[in-house]
């Protein structure tokens, strides 16, 4: 696993509130110079990641957040976000689950709401990651979730948004891992900072890494030879 190469599976993030055009700017440079699968920002940055990505002649694809935070928005805002977004230049959707309604026992409502955002992202050919939030949930809930997750036809599962008090953890990523259909894939994020967390997280069963650290962790890798 040392010789691992993380940055084809590294989404390069900025999520804060506080972030500039410029912090996102810096974010695109980076993520084509170490050739990450994506940057990760708010839907208000993903015009501009995407015509500084366009500039840089770039590869890397533009992912944006639905329902972000906590989840807990209507079905058809995170819809509408999703096709804004999409409109925009994203092609991968890290939209939350609805956290409360699995908790208030409303699996039903859960798998609409993912699904919904599936088939809009499906008719416009981008990739949809859920977020459930584990440090939130229960191991009951997490499998449920993982069920539902399984039944909605989203791409990835996805442990943590990084902004509920808890991170990835390698049980989680185990466990979403060995819950989940095989077509499903399993994305670890929320306090990932240096290659080794990075590295523990893959041998768990994940396949892609969101950090805000995706330089530092990458480093020792080198840069991708641009033209």
């Amino acid at each position: 696993m040392d010789n691992y190469l993380l940055a084809p599976v590294i989404d390069h993030t900025a999520l804060k509130p506080e972030t500039t055009s410029a912090q996102v700017e810096t974010l695109c440079r980076e993520a084509h110079r170490y050739g990450f699968a994506s940057v990760c920002v708010m839907p208000l940055w993903v015009s501009l990641a995407r015509r500084t990505l366009d500039a840089l002649a770039s590869s890397v694809v533009v992912c944006t957040t639905v329902g972000f935070p906590n989840g807990n928005h209507a079905t058809r805002s995170k819809v509408t976000e999703a096709a804004l977004a999409i409109a925009e230049g994203a092609r991968e959707i890290d939209m939350v689950m609805a956290v409360g309604a699995l908790k208030s026992g409303d699996d039903a409502h859960v798998l609409e709401d993912i699904r919904a955002v599936v088939v809009e992202a499906s008719r416009r050919s981008a990739l949809v990651k859920v977020i459930i939030e584990t440090c939130l949930l229960t191991e009951e809930e997490k499998r449920r979730a993982c069920a539902i997750v399984g039944e909605s036809g989203a791409d990835y599962i996805k442990t943590s948004t990084g902004f509920a008090g808890g991170g990835a953890t390698v049980e989680d990523v185990m466990l979403l891992r060995r819950l989940s259909p095989p077509e499903v894939q399993v994305k670890a994020s929320g306090g990932i900072r240096d290659r080794e967390t990075a590295l523990a997280m893959i041998a768990a069963g994940a396949t892609r890494i969101g950090t805000s650290a995706g330089g530092a962790i990458v480093a020792v890798e080198g840069t991708r030879q641009t033209p």
